[in-house]
């Protein structure tokens, strides 16, 4: 009889340091699933293949960090937005600059290709949003509509509109052809990070920084269902060709949903960390993922993932065989009414006095002259961009899918009796041999040195395995250790790490036990008297979920505690100092400005000098803050652009 062995669902496919300093973007290719662009706070584009360690190509040109980056739909051009505003579209087959588009004032947060046509649109901390005719070189129209960063962009698969998700907790669905905005949708509760049009029904999905998922009818203009039970916000999302299921990737997952009704068909864990981009291709999920100025990519074999029927919420098991998924049936909602050829454009915006067409000029030529494409490996480049057949890339290159690590082979009951005596000599067995590493490459030669700033997350521990803290298995046989014993044996050594663990949970215990009796203010008072930034940062995280429990009097204790918050070296305690600071600024500012600026009144009123006196100290408290906002706006990557965005938010106090 022979003894089945489950093979892998996911697994990290390969580790590259792709930047000599920290990675502040990243997309795939999503026709083939292989071609990856990474952008750095080095100012560079580096072109990679997700399973090659090896930099094809590196775009410069850029003068500022990279915040943003597109691949087109044939893998021929890539766009990259830089923290100055500037956009710059690159060749890929040639080798060269294509364009350079100017026009936003602030940093580019998201950029999205039009399926057909020669077009792209750019979404700005300047909260514009602009359609640029590449050919041209001139911006075809600009939508006004958000209060915030516009986070992400996507047309919808007949080219015909866009979607917007921004940091003022909507998504609006503008209409090319008329240059106007169709609808608003409204609903989430705070910023809205990703969005994704459904391949074939009028169906849109979006998720937000406030754990949820939301999917919208957009015949009905109205939400379908709604997806709330997560502890962490969803990072991208994707639809499954067929749009028989959604993808959505978490820091420590990928969950596939459904929407009529809402459920979650499986849960795959996959520890990838800060992954930013999703693609399909020969049924595998391929996701990438950064950490400083490493990227990681992974795969996950869709063939055992469970995609529809009435499956319940739970982890997928290797050992036990998946139901065939049920047909999806026909579709509830109007098709997409697609161009017959892909050679289609769409149809030219109406230029008003909004419009903003840029002809060329001689500085722009100058910068496209500075602007180079420098091949680091001409194999790859040729292999990929200028393939033998000249005229078109189609039909696509027929790539494999991506091999599992190597698993256990099937084996009889007679062999497994013999290798389990084989145990006992201690003889080595076939599946025991290491897999070797793939190198770790870089675009750029650098010398390593220690991060000033420790990240929120890594997928590794740097340097460490934890098999180095267990003890050593005697008997190959033994599989399993005791948790007693595995404990005991963590702690040695680590005795100072205990004691500090201990004292920290007994400080949170003392602050839940005060939070219980429904007191916020004396709930944060005790963890500011336990003088530990982690009490802190881990009650404001709870605080920061619920506008609503902030108030005045809340913000004069927490405010000296931000203050500390935004010099750490802690990545995740700057990242709440922020979110709490904008929370303050959004709900607070006015109302303090308001109330200082008003005239005495007449007589004693012991509320409203209660109130100007707490005004008074916020204001002093913000005045110090500020200037650290000031000083820590000119950094790179993404703290540098919530330091910006604070900036903006406290221009008031200067």
């Amino acid at each position: 009889m022979a003894v089945a062995v489950a093979t892998k669902t996911a697994w990290k496919l390969q580790e590259i340091t792709a930047h000599s300093s920290n990675v502040s973007s990243l997309v795939l290719g999503k026709s083939s699933g292989r071609l990856l662009a990474t952008g750095g706070d080095d100012c560079r584009v580096n072109i990679w293949s997700v399973n090659k360690p090896n930099c094809i190509m590196s775009l410069t040109g850029h003068t500022t960090p990279i915040e943003s980056l597109q691949i087109n739909t044939n893998e021929e051009l890539i766009v990259a937005g830089s923290q100055s505003g500037s956009i710059r579209v690159w060749d890929l087959e040639a080798a060269k600059i294509l364009r350079t588009l100017l026009g936003h004032k602030a940093n580019i947060c998201s950029l999205d290709f039009h399926p057909f046509g020669s077009f792209v649109a750019s979404g700005s901390l300047d909260t514009n949003i602009k359609l640029w005719d590449v050919r041209r070189k001139g911006c075809v129209f600009r939508y006004k509509g958000h209060t915030e960063a516009v986070r992400c962009l996507r047309f919808s698969p007949d080219g015909k509109w866009l979607a917007s998700a921004a940091d003022d907790h909507t998504v609006k669905l503008w209409d090319l052809a008329a240059g106007k905005i169709m609808f608003e949708f409204t609903g989430h509760t705070g910023p809205v990070n990703v969005v994704e049009f459904h391949p074939n029904e009028y169906l849109l999905a979006s998720g937000s920084s406030d754990r949820t998922v939301r999917f919208w009818d957009l015949e009905k203009f109205q939400v379908v269902s709604c997806i709330e039970e997560e502890a962490i916000p969803v990072r991208c999302v994707l639809f499954n060709p067929d749009g028989c299921c959604l993808y959505s990737g978490f820091q420590d997952s990928l969950r596939v949903y459904g929407w009529e009704p809402e459920r979650c068909f499986d849960v795959v864990l996959v520890n990838w960390g800060k992954v930013a981009d999703l693609s399909i291709f020969n049924n595998q999920l391929i996701g990438v993922s950064f950490a400083q100025s490493t990227v990681s990519s992974f795969v996950v074999d869709l063939s055992r993932v469970t995609k529809s029927g009435p499956i319940p919420h739970g982890l997928i098991r290797d050992d036990e065989p998946l139901v065939p998924p049920t047909p999806t049936g026909s579709s509830l909602r109007r098709i997409y009414d697609r161009p017959s050829t892909t050679c289609s454009k769409p149809q030219r915006v109406k230029h008003n006095s909004e419009s903003e067409r840029r002809s060329p000029s001689s500085e722009d030529d100058r910068d496209e002259k500075e602007s180079k494409a420098e091949i680091q490996n001409p194999e790859d480049y040729k292999e990929i961009f200028q393939p033998k057949n000249a005229i078109c890339r189609t039909p696509p290159r027929n790539n494999e899918p991506f091999p599992a690590p190597p698993e256990d082979e099937p084996v009889t009951a007679k062999e497994a009796v013999k290798s389990s005596q084989a145990a006992d000599v201690q003889t080595p067995l076939p599946n025991q041999e290491l897999v070797p590493r793939p190198p770790i490459a870089s675009s750029t030669p650098f010398t390593r040195t220690e991060p000033s700033v420790i990240p929120a997350a890594r997928n590794e521990p740097i340097g460490l395995k934890a098999s180095d803290f267990l003890p050593a298995v005697k008997n190959q046989s033994q599989t399993e250790l005791v948790d007693e014993e595995a404990m005991s044996q963590i702690r040695k050594g680590h005795e100072t790490m205990c004691v500090v663990l201990t004292s920290r949970h007994k400080n949170l215990d003392t602050v839940r036990a005060v939070w219980s009796t429904g007191d916020i203010k004396n709930s944060v008072d005790s963890a500011v008297a336990i003088n530990d930034l982690s009490v802190v940062v881990d009650l404001l995280n709870i605080v920061n979920q619920k506008a609503s429990l902030w108030k005045l009097d809340l913000c004069t204790i927490v405010l000296p505690q931000i203050e500390k918050l935004l010099q750490s070296k802690y990545e995740s305690y700057v990242q709440t100092g922020c979110t709490s600071l904008k929370l303050i600024l959004q709900r607070f500012l006015p109302l303090i400005t308001d109330i200082l600026a008003a005239p005495p009144s007449v007589g004693v009123d012991i509320t409203r000098e209660e109130r100007l006196h707490k005004c008074k100290l916020c204001y002093k408290q913000l005045k110090n803050i500020s200037n650290i906002v000031k000083n820590k706006s000119g950094l790179s990557g993404r703290h540098g652009s919530a330091f910006r965005e604070l900036h903006l938010l406290m221009a008031v106090l200067e």
